[in-house]
């Protein structure tokens, strides 16, 4: 169980918002990058028109109606997404996961300076203000409920206590705590204070990332935002995002519009993926499918880390297996080919590191898809151009980029070194363009369209309840199906 340093709810008030509890120090100090502020002043209308211009086989037509989709249940996302190349020279960025609740707005400059809330004032007047109309009044109050990055969770607080001009409470809702200070009866969130006196909400902002359909119900009479059926969608449940995409991809047959991915197989079990592992040439990436914050994700490029995933005990029984981007040398051969990391500009040294791009988007019931939030992570170590160049260099030290690490008592730190901002000083090592960042956000949009499109076909139109055969035939992973409230 992850320690707790408080044991009750806190009271967020309007005029508590302090931006140095809510960005990075580093980020409050940071100019943002020209190119990167133009992108965010681009708005769909001109993006659809450049898109189309250097992509002249899309459809104009479903790209806006894309762009100005509206989500039923999965209203604010974030990808993570590669800048990749072939043997050809011919640069994409794809997908490599899609996320429901996504951290980001610590990391991004402020694109004004008379803005002080940044994007958690765009994220909740949009996807939470427009959802807030739905909820009722009656019920209680508002909240949000977190399980990691309190800096994240302290800023939207704050930000919707001075946007509803109302207090919001604010309870961290950890995976396993046998006491938290969260509950639910009746359909209905309920937070308890110092006092121990519980306190109903009619509408919460939710911060859970692990797991949150084993502690949040799919069915809510407090409006929760995102709804945990866009987690076991996709948001947070790599297997069905696979089958998302797939689908969405089949739907947009024939308009030039497709998520990007790298090569992925589902349902596998575990003594499948050696046999996998060889077909892409030793080379490959196995996830467990409903793991965040770069736990669970198994980078394979020899026996010894083949050995090491074989012998580790897993708490669920499929995973995914994908290929593997690395270098121009050691990357999977798949149906597609080769494609490989694109890489840092290099340093003084001659050194390329990989980065990856999150890009975080929020939408409400008026006016499309949005940008909210761009940041990049940067590896611990530079891109060999051969594996036995330095024996000694892991492929996670290379290839893994997330920042958060997981300490012995459960808890989770912040390598925040290696982060990259949207700045003057460290976008411009990235090597990526204004197009760049064009096809990472229209990537992003289709992902979340295609999660919330499969999220929407598993309540049964008839009954309005969660279409649990249907989720059994597409992701049949028995340890998941007994965790689901």
């Amino acid at each position: 169980m992850s320690p707790l340093p408080c044991r009750y709810a806190l009271l967020k008030k309007p005029g508590d918002f302090e931006p140095q509890e809510c960005f990075y120090p580093r980020c409050l100090n940071a100019q943002i990058h020209p190119l990167v502020s133009s992108f965010f002043n681009l708005g769909n209308d001109r993006i659809i028109l450049r898109y189309c211009h250097l992509n002249p086989a899309v459809n104009e037509t479903k790209l806006r109606d894309c762009l100005r989709y509206t989500p039923s249940h999965f209203r604010w996302a974030g990808t993570d997404m590669f800048n990749v190349t072939n043997a050809h020279g011919q640069r994409q960025m794809i997908i490599v996961e899609t996320n429901s609740c996504p951290s980001g707005q610590k990391s991004m400059p402020l694109l004004s300076d008379i803005d002080e809330h940044g994007g958690y004032h765009t994220v909740l007047s949009t996807a939470f203000q427009s959802s807030l109309s739905h909820s009722d009044p009656e019920l209680g109050g508002l909240a949000v409920i977190y399980d990691k990055n309190e800096m994240e969770a302290t800023g939207y607080a704050t930000v919707m206590a001075d946007l509803t001009h109302e207090s919001v409470w604010m309870a961290e809702f950890y995976d396993g705590d046998p006491n938290p200070p969260v509950k639910w009866e009746d359909g209905i969130l309920h937070v308890r204070d110092k006092e121990n006196i519980w306190h109903s909400i009619r509408a919460c902002f939710r911060y859970v990332t692990k797991a949150p359909w084993n502690r949040i119900p799919l069915k809510t009479r407090t409006l929760v935002l995102n709804s945990v059926i866009s987690c076991l969608a996709g948001g947070r449940n790599k297997m069905m995002a696979a089958r998302a995409y797939e689908l969405f991809n089949a739907e947009m047959a024939g308009t030039g519009l497709m998520i990007r991915t790298p090569e992925t197989l589902n349902n596998i079990s575990k003594s499948e993926i050696p046999l996998i592992i060889s077909s892409w040439g030793g080379h490959a990436v196995v996830k467990v499918p409903y793991s965040n914050a770069g736990q669970g994700v198994y980078i394979i490029t020899n026996q010894k880390e083949l050995q090491d995933f074989m012998c580790t005990e897993h708490r669920y029984d499929k995973f995914i297996v994908q290929s593997l981007i690395g270098n121009a040398s050691w990357s999977s051969i798949t149906r597609e080919g080769m494609q490989y990391h694109i890489g840092n500009i290099p340093d003084k040294k001659g050194k390329t590191f990989v980065s990856d791009l999150r890009c975080m988007v929020t939408v409400g019931d008026v006016g499309g898809f949005q940008p909210v939030a761009i940041y990049g992570r940067r590896a611990r170590k530079p891109l060999l151009r051969k594996l036995t160049d330095d024996p000694l260099t892991t492929s996670w030290e290379m290839l893994g980029t997330n920042l958060s690490i997981k300490l012995p008592d459960g808890s989770f730190s912040t390598e925040s070194q290696r982060l990259v901002l949207m700045d003057r000083k460290d976008f411009n090592t990235l090597g990526i363009s204004l197009d760049d960042l064009i096809e990472g956000y229209v990537q992003t949009v289709l992902s979340v369209i295609a999660i919330d499109k499969l999220a929407k076909r598993l309540i049964n139109v008839d009954t309005g309840e969660f279409d649990m055969e249907l989720f059994r035939a597409l992701n049949p992973d028995d340890r998941l199906l007994e965790e689901i409230m």
